[in-house]
């Protein structure tokens, strides 16, 4: 079976995974006398840069999606299939998948990135992510439950377990929602649970290396660990997290952090396919490219986005795992086909270095960009919000998020703070959205005389 897919004398351009990288070779590949098929297991793009905002209710889930079909329309040459990836028959030119064979003339792998565990399989099983919109739901959920446990918490770890949030990274996602998570702290929770003393929520930002935001410059790092500090959080450098069992996040093997909150954002894998050979998959399962963007080895196979591995003379272990440069290579990887069909020599790709930017909190943000340009403050949150507003794809989702943020401003308040879905650790499901029975729940049955917090930090 083909997936129902109509037979066309054009060339089959088959693309997994409709990210950043798919959505804009499918776009550039609109007007190409080409057949484009993209598979995603979703029937949306979403804009992950803002999944944080969702967890912590700034912003509704659907202004944050967009239907696939409802981007391609009228694009005559698309055809969209939802489904599940098994894998690549590559002596086949067959793409294996949860609704039938699809064969193709040439395969694009834009499948991003999936969270990286670095083998922690006690973190794994009970921490929260955020890398998918029912990630990003699931944990608002979750932490909303636990205030609401905390009222009725009898012994004093308990409490301290549901009141504390740890987060582990200080990467973007990492820094952005610590500052998402300290300003309801300070402007949205008093509101709504005047019975607790917020004192005691106490939001930690744990990082393995010696400063938050690694890629961005030094002057950034600081003002962020600045802004951070200003609003409370207690930030850890140079501290790895071992295990995470029994509502403790250990960082020795005696010393931990007693907490039912737990939100890993240290990391991602490529989100590599399987039926490739071992020898093109690199350690942090990344695939090799070339400078066109052909996976090494494979005459029509292509890979974009985080997914890809692409060398390069300025940057040596391979281009970062960021949405330009899944959207540069998709645009360049849509013309170099429409030169092959031509017979033309396909072009090497060159990644335009924008910037990059990271926002910790209201009028708090740092901008890097290219020549050593550096801004901060409320200069660099307006521009983190023109840039993130106008990459949102469709109109409404555009409207809808800033009539969110302009509420959000002035009232210091947010509206989405439901439990729609109550969530249990018992619920998780992996990357791939597989369900995952094993998962542990972390909750331990509670001594009413629970033993010393063994952790030389502070609790109030």
């Amino acid at each position: 079976m083909d997936a129902n897919i109509p037979v066309s004398s054009h060339p089959r351009i088959v693309i997994i995974g409709c990210g950043f990288g798919g959505l804009r070779l499918a776009k550039e590949l609109r007007d190409a006398p080409v057949q484009v098929v993209v598979i995603d297991r979703n029937n949306y793009h979403k804009f992950q840069p803002l999944l944080y905002q969702v967890a912590t209710g700034a912003l509704e889930a659907d202004s944050i999606a967009y239907p696939i079909r409802k981007i391609f329309a009228g694009q005559k040459n698309f055809f969209y299939r939802m489904a599940d990836v098994q894998h690549i028959d590559s002596a086949r030119n067959i793409v294996v998948t949860s609704v039938g064979e699809i064969q193709y003339d040439h395969l694009v792998l834009a499948t991003g990135s999936l969270t990286n565990f670095f083998g922690n399989d006690s973190i794994e099983k009970n921490s929260m992510q955020i890398k998918s919109i029912p990630n990003a739901l699931n944990l608002r959920s979750f932490i909303f439950q636990n205030f609401e446990k905390a009222l009725l918490a009898q012994s004093g770890e308990q409490y301290q377990a549901l009141m504390n949030i740890v987060v582990v990274g200080g990467g973007a996602t990492g820094v952005e929602i610590s500052g998402s998570l300290a300003e309801m702290r300070k402007h949205v929770l008093p509101k709504d649970y005047p019975e607790l003393n917020l004192e005691h929520m106490q939001i930690f930002l744990l990082e393995a290396g010696p400063a938050v935001l690694k890629p961005m410059s030094k002057k950034s790092q600081q003002d962020a660990q600045r802004y951070l500090e200003e609003l409370g959080v207690k930030i850890r450098l140079n501290t790895r997290v071992k295990r995470f069992e029994d509502c403790r996040v250990y960082y020795t093997d005696t010393e931990y952090i007693p907490t039912e909150n737990l939100i890993w954002a240290a990391g991602v894998n490529g989100a590599e396919v399987p039926g490739l050979p071992p020898e093109v998959v690199t350690r942090n399962k990344r695939i090799n490219v070339n400078s066109w963007n052909r996976v090494v080895g494979f005459e029509n196979i292509y890979a974009i986005g985080d997914v890809a591995n692409m060398l390069t003379d300025e940057m040596p272990e391979g281009l970062p795992m960021l949405a330009p440069v899944a959207q540069q290579q998709g645009v360049h990887l849509g013309k170099n086909f429409k030169r092959i069909l031509k017979g033309q020599p396909p072009l090497d790709f060159k990644y335009f270095n924008k910037g990059v930017m990271a926002i910790v909190s209201r009028n708090k943000a740092v901008v890097d960009l290219p020549k050593d340009v550096h801004f901060n403050g409320i200069f660099g949150w307006f521009t983190w919000l023109f840039v993130h507003l106008m990459t949102l794809v469709g109109f409404r989702n555009k409207v809808v998020a800033f009539a969110d943020w302009a509420i959000g401003y002035f009232s210091s308040d947010q509206a989405l703070r439901l439990i729609i879905r109550p969530f249990s650790r018992k619920d998780m499901k992996d990357d791939k959205g597989k369900k995952t029975a094993e998962r542990q729940v972390a909750t331990p049955e509670y001594n009413p005389t629970p033993p010393a917090i063994q952790t030389p930090i502070e609790v109030k």
